[in-house]
């Protein structure tokens, strides 16, 4: 009998820390208001990412695994740059057409000139290069279908690889976070504490975030930093959360 009243003191534990006993799980306050309201200001889908972002990017016509390919070529050449840079530098290696063999294929010189003036352009011809023979040698020209894989290719990181999931493979594996979504969530306080790079404010997103708003999360937070909150200047006056934004610059 002692043993069973102590069976039923214990706690059970369940999936979301939700249950007997259970921490109810952290949130940040007023996000689910916040978010609304960011999908009010995005309703209209005229960012730069909305009309020449990697969705927009490879050529939907061809065979799957080549637009996977283009998907993740697109990934890699957007790193630190504008998207009507990535863009236009896709389409100029699109007309020359866009497969793992005819990369291969092209020297070093000519495709410095096609991706320039990407950002690091000079690294990304060598990631281009060696990602690209490590595709056909191991995947069959294909990308891989994992992020554990996708991360171990040369210049391609978590954004990447959670980008790449969801557009080349429609998976969602873990939110895409990059500079927009890193500094808006920490301006929204969306993180427990402050985070000091994409990676952290990944980790401290999906710990509260539903999982089914991991997809949306990215293309809706990246195309409101470009808008309107802005890494400097933000337009604060211009924004429907001034009055519930823990940063805003309230006049």
């Amino acid at each position: 009998p002692r043993q069973s009243r102590r069976r039923k003191s214990l706690a059970i534990a369940y999936e979301g820390g939700q249950g007997a006993g259970a921490e109810p799980r952290w949130e940040p306050r007023h996000w689910r208001e916040q978010l609304q309201r960011i999908r009010e200001m995005r309703s209209s889908r005229d960012a730069p990412v909305d009309e020449m972002g990697v969705h927009r990017c490879y050529d939907s016509s061809a065979p799957p695994e080549v637009m996977r390919y283009q998907v993740l070529l697109a990934l890699m050449l957007s790193s630190q740059t504008k998207d009507q840079v990535t863009s236009a530098a896709m389409l100029r290696l699109r007309q020359r057409g866009l497969t793992v063999d005819s990369v291969l294929q092209m020297d070093d010189e000519s495709l410095g000139q096609i991706i320039y003036p990407v950002g690091f352009w000079r690294n990304k011809v060598k990631y281009i290069k060696q990602t690209t023979a490590i595709l056909k040698q191991k995947y069959g020209g294909d990308i891989p279908s994992t992020v554990e894989e996708l991360v171990q290719l040369p210049g391609v990181g978590p954004k990447m690889a959670h980008l790449a999931m969801h557009i080349a493979w429609d998976s969602v594996a873990g939110i895409a976070v990059d500079t927009h979504v890193h500094r808006i969530s920490n301006r929204l306080k969306w993180v427990k504490k402050e985070t000091k790079n994409p990676e952290e404010t990944r980790v401290a997103l999906e710990e509260w975030l539903p999982r089914d708003l991991w997809k949306e999360i990215n293309w809706l937070l990246v195309g409101f930093g470009q808008q309107t909150c802005l890494p400097v200047s933000p337009r604060c006056s211009q924004c429907l959360n001034q009055d519930i934004c823990p940063a805003a610059k309230r006049l």
